[in-house]
């Protein structure tokens, strides 16, 4: 029975979601294995430059496995062939820099891709190519997930449970009133288990949150913010990066980043690893341990306007003296 009357709870946000059609899930890595069972997917080519939370989703599952490594503009280094029927490119969309022509291209020569647009949130999906988001990378939410299976028709997701996320908000709340480094712990603690959650359906807390955010001022300070990084930054950057609508980050390659990440901290900007796991496992001479260590993804989300970003290349063309000025 529904309680009636007592205290006012968070209230019902009157707006719509960024994706009301798609399939609603609780986390990114249960997107992938729903989309793995939907697809039926027998055999999965990951790419090397890989986080490791992924790449044990997929050892879990009952699929053959193969690696592949990636090109200096991100695209598969394998042949140039189809797909067998059940076989499947796990294609990531590193920093949005696929464009939805090139995608169309890759979906052309490979035939099965299953797209991880982790980094383009705000990049509809074609209709054809099986995709997946996830909304706490790109929006201050503890989890949520988007898919899209393409072509391909689904289940209903109704027998799911739907997940809880209440108790994933601490760090998140905390973080609004307080510094990061006081609520870092809590953080790690909730992605810690967050790897031990079964897939769900998109719980009722983080989709209400979801119809409250202003989706168009959320794209027109990304734009913005990056806009300023890369009229300064473009010039040196060994990335040649495309244009795109509510980009992640300003993805920076820097020669020495991983001793760059540590200056910048010291400075209070914090610039993430997000695939430490490659610096470890793989050959310092491979092209996907070169990418892991020092592509410097530059922060230019919502939260920041002109005053962060220009302090951020004030910074960075102290600590990169002796280069070419920036």
């Amino acid at each position: 029975m529904k309680e009636i009357g007592g205290y006012l709870e968070l209230e019902e946000m009157s707006g719509e979601e960024y994706y009301p059609d798609l399939i609603k899930l609780n986390l990114g890595r249960n997107a992938l294995v729903f989309a793995l069972e939907q697809l039926h997917i027998r055999k999965l080519w990951l790419p090397l430059l890989l986080c490791d939370s992924v790449t044990s989703v997929c050892k879990n599952s009952k699929i053959e496995l193969a690696w592949y490594h990636i090109q200096k503009d991100f695209s598969p280094a394998l042949p140039l062939k189809k797909m067998d029927t059940g076989e499947y490119l796990y294609l990531v969309n590193y920093y949005g820099q696929f464009s939805q022509e090139r995608l169309l291209e890759l979906q052309n020569i490979y035939g099965n891709i299953l797209l991880d647009n982790t980094h383009a949130f705000f990049q509809e999906p074609l209709g054809t190519i099986p995709v997946l988001y996830s909304c706490r990378k790109f929006f201050g939410l503890p989890d949520g997930a988007y898919l899209s299976l393409g072509q391909q028709k689904h289940s209903t997701i109704d027998i799911l449970p739907e997940d809880s996320s209440a108790e994933r908000m601490q760090h998140i709340l905390g973080r609004y009133e307080h510094s990061a480094s006081e609520y870092y712990s809590s953080m790690l603690n909730t992605a810690h288990n967050l790897c031990s959650e079964p897939v769900k359906r998109m719980s009722r807390l983080t989709q209400n949150l979801l119809k409250g955010i202003d989706y168009q001022r959320v794209c027109n300070i990304r734009n913005a913010n990056y806009a300023t990084l890369s009229e300064v930054l473009d010039s040196e950057n060994q990335l040649t990066l495309i244009p795109q609508t509510g980009p992640f980050v300003y993805p920076l390659y820097c020669r020495d980043g991983i001793r760059m990440r540590k200056r910048l901290a010291e400075e209070k900007i914090f610039v993430p690893t997000y695939w430490s796991n490659v610096i470890q496992e793989m050959p310092e001479k491979s092209l996907d341990y070169d990418y892991a260590a020092n592509i410097l993804p530059l922060p230019c989300d919502q939260r920041y306007g002109t005053e962060e970003m220009e302090r951020i290349l004030i910074v960075l063309k102290r600590l990169m003296k002796g280069q070419k000025d920036i």
